[in-house]
């Protein structure tokens, strides 16, 4: 079975992408989803994460977000700790849900696989891109956040000229008829190597 990753900027559309491949009936494993919810239920993760970020960093027993967020997107130090808390355990997640699939290949969504230099992991990469400005406008109509916060967020990745350089595909996303079409065309190229 092929691991197939696939990432973009904030605002890109990995996750309306993601969408369009489980619509071919790929399985698609979302790492933010996921690295929510371990975050919520895993004790060795809350610990360290209390232990990094302070008691604030839950509130009634649940993730405080708002509260993380703020602490760690203008500190790029923090940040980094705090994905080495969490990303080895969605990885270890990620690699048990993968014995369940029983597909020629599998997707795993992840927004900083460059960035966690994780990309000798995947058998094939995919990145998709759109605009800065049509990425931000996305954002700022999906999320409570402020340009700055988008911006913020967007300055903890990299590039996309960087990532576009060691991917097997790139999805421009900017019209939804023609990234359909292209999903359709890299679906087509993976499945002839499996």
């Amino acid at each position: 079975m092929m691991i197939v990753g696939l990432t973009g900027g904030i605002g890109s559309g990995k996750s309306t992408v993601a969408t369009m491949f489980k619509e071919l009936d790929v399985p698609v494993y979302n790492s933010d989803d996921r690295a929510k919810y371990l975050m919520n239920t895993s004790i060795e993760i809350k610990k360290k994460l209390i232990a990094l970020l302070s008691d604030e960093a839950y509130e009634n027993g649940q993730l405080n977000r708002p509260f993380i967020a703020k602490k760690v997107f203008n500190d790029s130090e923090l940040l980094a700790n705090l994905n080495g808390i969490v990303h080895p355990v969605v990885r270890q997640d990620f690699l048990a849900w993968v014995k369940e699939q029983d597909s020629c290949y599998v997707i795993q969504e992840t927004a900083l696989l460059f960035e966690n230099n994780s990309q000798n992991f995947y058998d094939r990469i995919i990145v998709v891109t759109a605009p800065k400005e049509l990425r931000i406008s996305r954002v700022l109509d999906r999320d409570n956040s402020t340009r700055e916060q988008v911006m913020a967020r967007m300055n903890n990745q990299l590039d996309d000229e960087i990532k576009i350089k060691t991917s097997n595909f790139v999805i421009e996303n900017i019209d939804l008829e023609r990234t359909s079409s292209i999903v359709l065309q890299v679906h087509a190229s993976i499945l002839t190597d499996c």
